[in-house]
């Protein structure tokens, strides 16, 4: 129902509570042709004409706009402002459930604004804990039913978050048509900030799925575009995303040189969480790229998971940090630190569906091989056969497939290695 006829349905309910014809509501300023109009909704009263019959009617102006109280509002607003501070500190769960509970309230219904800026946030919120079905389906309702009620910038961070969950969910293809579509679209006006984000989102994808030729395109093209826009948030935007394409392509010396100049632009510009984000990035290049320099890489990640602690960054979040710290562990052959680190991703994500809890247990079997704890690995490795069993069939799990296929051959498990081949092929439909 449009804007219009709520309004109307609100006068003429208040009306008829007052015992007031229409006449008797329009005299003398209006009409009551005029107030017969707007009742049915076939005219959009002015600011002016409202704030009038508010008085008439003596009923505050908010009430008459948006349907409830001004107290009602002020309410509203003060939920949404601390479900978003609990997001922003890290604090997921109770995100969630704030956001879950302002959307349940009646009075948010009528608020376009309020109420996509709620679902938004719990979309968010359900992605930060592992939700991602439940943060997909939010946003693509927000997408479908609240497109004329969201700003430009709204439908380009959902369109964003949109490809980045399907990416983390292992569904390239839908990530990519989102982020395609969503580009085209929406930057018909041409680049800004906003849709170069959303670009290296889907640059990302490209990388993910091994399309490599469109990956090198599309990273010179945001390159390009950062660097006519000439912003900060372009510039880390886009060189971070390339940089692992640079990498990919065996192009480490440029990679390394992408990488520290989104890190130099966001160390001037600050929000220390993103910082964080970097750093570990930055880390792990350095790790795959300069295996003489893994000392360092390992003293980068540990500084990036402090940052991250220190910026209350979510769960999710400090697992990853954690789970780079494992990996980090057994490229310096240190297993019992890597399980203590891959130990902690479990204890941190447990109960969460998502991936990181797999590559947390084949982290936990590389680190139990290396102490030639070969029960204790394989123990780990029938875990995660477990959850791939049940994982949707993406490239993704095709890719934990082989990994759990080739440690099953590193284990002595030659028919259990085959198997595992065979489910990552079925996997990519080979």
């Amino acid at each position: 129902m449009a804007a219009q006829d709520l309004v109307g349905q609100r006068i003429k309910a208040i009306r008829r509570q007052r015992g007031l014809s229409q006449a008797q509501l329009a005299h003398p300023e209006l009409s009551d042709s005029y107030v017969s109009l707007i009742e049915s909704g076939k005219r959009t009263p002015t600011p002016a004409v409202l704030e009038l019959l508010a008085q008439k009617l003596d009923c505050s102006l908010t009430y008459l706009v948006n349907g409830v109280t001004a107290e009602q509002m002020e309410d509203l607003e003060v939920g949404l402002s601390f479900a978003k501070m609990a997001l922003e500190n890290g604090e997921v769960g109770e995100a969630r459930r704030r956001y879950a509970e302002l959307l349940a309230d009646g009075n948010l219904q009528g608020l376009a604004s309020l109420r996509v800026e709620a679902r938004y946030g719990y979309a968010l919120a359900s992605e930060a804990c592992g939700e991602l079905a439940e943060a997909i389906s939010v946003h693509e309702q927000l997408s479908e039913s609240e497109a004329e009620t969201m700003t430009q910038e709204r439908k380009i961070a959902v369109a964003l978050a949109l490809c980045r969950c399907h990416r983390e969910r292992g569904d390239y293809s839908a990530a990519v048509q989102v982020g395609e579509q969503a580009l085209e679209r929406l930057g018909k006006s041409g680049w800004n900030d906003a849709l170069i984000e959303l670009g290296s989102t889907l640059l990302g994808v490209y990388l993910r799925r091994g399309d490599m030729l469109r990956a090198g395109h599309f990273a010179a093209e945001l390159l390009a575009a950062a660097d006519a826009l000439g912003t900060p948030r372009a510039a880390v935007a886009a060189c971070w995303n390339a940089a692992y394409v640079a990498e990919e392509a065996g192009r480490g010396e440029e990679a390394l040189t992408l990488i520290e100049r989104a890190l130099a632009i966001q160390s001037e510009t600050g929000e220390p969480r993103n910082l964080a984000r970097l750093r570990g990035a930055h880390a792990n290049l350095v790790l795959n790229l300069c295996p003489d320099d893994s000392e360092k890489a390992y003293d980068l990640l540990l500084r990036a998971q402090r940052e991250m602690e220190a910026a209350a960054t979510s769960t999710f979040e400090r697992a990853l940090g954690a789970l780079d710290l494992a990996w980090a562990e057994i490229v310096l052959h240190h297993p019992e630190q890597a399980i203590e680190y891959a130990r902690a991703v479990v204890d941190l994500v447990r109960g969460t569906p998502g991936w990181m809890e797999t590559r947390a247990a084949l982290l936990l079997s590389q680190a139990h091989f290396l102490l030639h704890q070969d029960e204790e690995a394989a123990a780990e490795l029938d875990t995660v056969s477990q959850w791939l069993e049940n994982a949707p069939p993406t490239r993704k799990t095709a890719e934990d497939w082989m990994t759990l296929a080739e440690m099953r051959r590193r284990t002595g498990g030659e028919e259990q290695s085959v198997v595992a081949y065979q489910r990552a092929l079925a996997c990519v439909e080979l």
